[in-house]
Order: C-alpha cells, then sequence, then structure tokens
C-alpha cells in the first residue's frame, strides 16, 4: 500500500498480501496521522476496503474528507501510480535474482527517493518535508563542504536558518511545480479531443472486467443520464428513472447516446459502421453503407436497370458483335 503527499512528493508504503478495510485504517493511522498529523483530504480509487463503511467512519469521525477518482480511470490519482513505478524500478534493479527480499530492500529505496531531488519541484521530499537536507551515507566515505565545514557551535543557528526559509523554499518549489505541470497539459491538450457532455444527456458507459462479465460481453452499456458535471472531465450520473449511480465516471470511459428522430429507435455509431455485414445485394456481396447515415436509412434498391439482365445485354450487343480495346487507325 501506498500513501503519497501530493506537495512534497514524501512516499508512505508498507507490504501489504491483502488490503482490507482494517489494514487501511492502521496504515493511516500509524503511517501518516501518528507521524506528520491529520490530513485534510485523502484521495483514493473505488477498491472496496477504501470506500467501506470502516474506512469511511474513521475519517469522518477524524474530520478527513474522503475523495475517490473516476472509475477506470487511474490517471486521476497520478501520484500514486507514478510512485508506485518508481518504488518497483528501483526494487528492480536492487533485487536482480533474490526477489524474494523486496520487503528488506523496501525502506531503502524508500530512502533513495526521499533523498533524492524530484524533476516538478527542484527540492527533495525530505527537505521539503523537514526543512534541511538528509546525510546521506556517500558524505561519510567521501566528505562533503557540508560534513567537513560542520562546526557544532554554529549548527544550531544555521538549523534556525534553514527552518526560516522553509516557507519561501516550498513557494519557490510550488511555482516551479505549477509552471511544469501546466506545459504538460498546454502539450497533452494539443494532442486531446475532449469530449464534453452537458447534464441531461444520454451516454453510454464503459463495461468494466468483472467475474460475471467477461471478453464476449458488450463493451458498452446503458443508457444513462448525466446528473452532473463534477468536474473537468468527470460526471455523475443516473439511471434513466433518475436512481442515481455511485462514484464519478471520466469522459473516456463515456460515449454519447443517439435516438434516430423518424423512428424514434436508438443506433450507435458502432451500427453504422458493422451495417455492411448485414446489408447484401442481389449477388451476395457487401455493399459499403453511406458514411454517417443510420441503418435503418440504408435500404435495397428496388428496382433494377433492365441493361443490366445479362438477357438484355446480349440482345443489345447482337450475336456477332463485341467491345475492342485496340484504337482504331487513322488512314
Amino acid at each position: 500500500m501506498v500513501a503519497v503527499d501530493y506537495f512534497t512528493k514524501w512516499v508512505e508504503a508498507e507490504p501489504m498480501a491483502t488490503i482490507t478495510a482494517e489494514r487501511v485504517k492502521r496504515f493511516i493511522w500509524k503511517k501518516i496521522i501518528c507521524r506528520f498529523g491529520l490530513p485534510a483530504e485523502i484521495v483514493s480509487d473505488n477498491g472496496t476496503q477504501f470506500a467501506s463503511s470502516t474506512t469511511a467512519k474513521f475519517c469522518q469521525e477524524l474530520h478527513i474528507r474522503q475523495s475517490f477518482t473516476s472509475v477506470e480511470h487511474p490517471q486521476a490519482n497520478g501520484q500514486a501510480e507514478a510512485a508506485n513505478k518508481v518504488i518497483l524500478r528501483g526494487l528492480r534493479r536492487r533485487l536482480e535474482e533474490a526477489k524474494g527480499r523486496w520487503v528488506e530492500e523496501l525502506p531503502q529505496v524508500l530512502w533513495s527517493y526521499h533523498t533524492t531531488p524530484h524533476s516538478t519541484t527542484g527540492e527533495t521530499p525530505f527537505r521539503l518535508t523537514y526543512g534541511s537536507e538528509a546525510v546521506i551515507p556517500v558524505e561519510i566515505g567521501e566528505p562533503s563542504p557540508r560534513t567537513a565545514l560542520f562546526d557544532p557551535t554554529t549548527n544550531e543557528e544555521e538549523l534556525r536558518a534553514n527552518l526560516d526559509l522553509l516557507q519561501e523554499t516550498r513557494e519557490i518549489a510550488h511555482i516551479k511545480e505549477y509552471a511544469v505541470k501546466a506545459r504538460a497539459a498546454r502539450r497533452h491538450d494539443r494532442r486531446t479531443i475532449h469530449r464534453d457532455f452537458q447534464e441531461g444527456d444520454l451516454v453510454l458507459r464503459k463495461v468494466t472486467m468483472t467475474a460475471e462479465k467477461n471478453k464476449l460481453t458488450p463493451r458498452w452499456e446503458g443508457p444513462f443520464r448525466v446528473a452532473e458535471k463534477v468536474g473537468r472531465g468527470a460526471y455523475r450520473l443516473e439511471h434513466l428513472e433518475g436512481r442515481g449511480i455511485p462514484r464519478t465516471w471520466n469522459a473516456n470511459s463515456l460515449r454519447r447516446y443517439f435516438i434516430n428522430e423518424k423512428t424514434e429507435e436508438p443506433y450507435q455509431q458502432d451500427k453504422v459502421q458493422n451495417a455492411s455485414e448485414s446489408y447484401k445485394t442481389q449477388n451476395g456481396r457487401p455493399k459499403r453503407p453511406t458514411r454517417g447515415l443510420a441503418p435503418e436509412k440504408i435500404t435495397r434498391p428496388e428496382t433494377v436497370s433492365p441493361i443490366g439482365q445479362p438477357e438484355n445485354r446480349r440482345k443489345i450487343l447482337g450475336k456477332t458483335q463485341g467491345i475492342s480495346a485496340i484504337p482504331q487507325t487513322q488512314g
């Protein structure tokens, strides 16, 4: 289980065979509250261990706001996903063949992460959390200016100066982080076509793979009605009879639902694209449907030109007539 502070990038992790609601409660109390105090908000995915009544009651008693990411959209909790990748990469480099010792190597990987400057803030998580840089083992073997010029008489005064400058350091790190995220957002938006839905729109929802559903299950289910636009790309849905659906859904997991105004029957873009498979001409060859039309508008032609019949072709050309591909020469 992994927890990440959104600003300092400090990571807390604990190996667990299975994550239950009681273990989540104990992890929050031991690893976060007892060390850093009460957090204002905890953002997690939609796992049952986080959405259970035990975890909800625990957060409610301590006045901790509990938020959930959109279903089937792990990018909404990108901090934890990025931390997981860094931890796994560090464990692979350390373990090599001895993969069973990853529990013993985990604290060293976290220590390396905490004492390495982050690309977005330009500071180490350790300094943004405690106000000064940690002394790492490398500085003991090879003396650095900080260890070589250490003076016990001025050490306390220097620590006070570091604490006085901590707020300024955090503000500068926040400005750097905001600039980096703004540049990344602009690059992402240039390559992305955003889906936007309004309240009252009918949408289809992407089917999530569960025990009751398999690969042969339709990929989309619904329709549902958009009840509320929560944020950028996040929506709350409800059934057509007005019954709400828990959690929020990202626009990437939704699809607009259309209704044919003439027949009042629903159709989707997939049906239009697959109409050529079911529509056959007289000679048995599939005919491509007109782009952008509903399957109901694709009809088989009722009349055929008399010239198109084989017997009529023989009458027009005659028995001895034919078509020549050799051009005539001018004499």
